[in-house]
């Protein structure tokens, strides 16, 4: 059987230009990879095979061409029926240039008949991007700040990206490591400190505040870097849940971004941001002289702000660390992977076995960490206490 017998052979399919691919991610014992329109919001999920032949939809290359690669690839030959099936899926969801829902101007591309063939079986159902709007009450609720998030974070990036520079960015980090080191020698010093600031409410007040502002720059620390890779920024708002109120947004392609370092960096921005803020409060509190009321809410800052960055990093969803660990795994749902995979485990399940290589390295890795990180925080949190109830 030939690579694309028949009147397909010919045919150039294009993708759209706003259909996003991932590279390829653990799912539970699977290897996939993530498709996104990124102007509907859906996406789905497909094997290695289909984004082999999805990935080469260019345009360019014809189905003849795209099957032989493919043939050499995997050792064989698709025929008109798996082509009707994938392109009727592809087709069906409008990410083909020239389905329902492309744009007139690149209809051209498009395999004749593709939308109206059935759709192809491996491919998961789609799913939704992100969840319906919820409703708005006096209780919870979301509201956007700005029209056009991308063009406000675009604006952003022009005046600050320039903080994002290896010349200026590496000093930065230098400084916040720094700056930890001395919260961390200085611990007891500051945890006393912020125990006398809930006995005054003046600057209890202020350092709340202090600490909103550096949550909100969090949120936009990631719009930022994201733009900076490439990434689309698709809402800023307030979120809230009363008591709390906090600043979001929604970078809606950021498992799509160019590099595995591009997002871990995106993902990790909002904490530097909280470290990097609070240099100018650590450099007054260290080389300037202040009232004693002063000096203790800056050292009550530096511990509550340090410790808010560093609970961002916790590797448990929906933390940025959890994001970062997914990246270091490669995986998607990586806590329910890792867990189901631990399970069998220690069941000695054959199915256990059945994973790949690199799934039996990093689903315990993950939990082996976790379980680090988890039990450090608790040591800090019983330390703490012995130091308030000792001092």
């Amino acid at each position: 059987m030939s690579a694309a017998p028949g009147a397909l052979a010919s045919c150039r399919p294009a993708l759209r230009p706003r259909v996003l691919l991932s590279d390829p991610l653990l799912d539970g014992a699977a290897t996939v990879h993530l498709i996104k329109d990124a102007e509907s919001g859906s996406s789905f999920k497909v094997g290695a095979k289909e984004h082999f032949l999805i990935a080469r939809m260019d345009g360019e290359r014809s189905l003849a061409e795209i099957g032989e690669e493919y043939a050499g690839e995997y050792g064989r030959r698709l025929g008109d029926a798996h082509w009707k099936r994938l392109l009727g899926l592809l087709g069906a969801k409008g990410l083909l240039a020239g389905a329902p829902g492309a744009s007139p101007a690149s209809s051209a591309a498009a395999p004749p008949g593709a939308a109206a063939s059935g759709p192809a079986a491996t491919p998961e159902p789609p799913a939704p991007a992100s969840p319906a709007p919820e409703k708005r009450t006096l209780l919870r609720g979301s509201l956007p700040l700005v029209a056009d998030a991308d063009a406000t974070t675009a604006r952003l990036h022009r005046v600050v990206g320039f903080l994002l520079a290896p010349a200026v960015l590496a000093p930065l980090l230098a400084l916040t490591l720094a700056m930890e080191t001395v919260v961390l020698v200085h611990a007891g010093e500051l945890l006393l400190a912020v125990r006398g600031l809930l006995a005054n409410p003046v600057l209890l007040t202020g350092t709340a505040v202090l600490l909103w502002v550096s949550t909100a720059l969090h949120e936009l620390a990631h719009g930022v870097v994201a733009r900076h890779h490439g990434g689309r920024v698709s809402e800023i708002g307030l979120r809230w849940r009363l008591p709390a109120v906090i600043m979001y947004c929604t970078v809606d392609d950021y498992l799509y971004l160019g590099t595995r370092r591009h997002r871990i960096a995106t993902a990790a921005a909002g904490a530097v941001m909280n470290l990097i803020f609070l240099l100018p409060f650590c450099a007054l509190w260290l080389f300037v002289p202040l009232d004693d009321a002063t000096r203790e809410a800056f050292a009550a800052l530096l511990l509550l702000g340090s410790v808010q960055a560093l609970v961002m990093l916790v590797p448990l969803p929906p933390l940025d660390g959890y994001r970062i660990a997914s990246q270091l795994a490669g995986a998607t749902g990586l806590a329910a992977s890792a867990g189901a995979y631990l399970r069998l485990a220690l069941r000695r399940s054959p199915e256990a076995a059945g994973y790949p290589r690199r799934a039996r390295i990093a689903y315990p890795a993950y939990a082996g960490a976790t379980a680090l990180v988890l039990a450090g925080a608790l040591a800090a949190a019983v330390a703490g206490v012995h130091h308030l109830l000792t001092a």
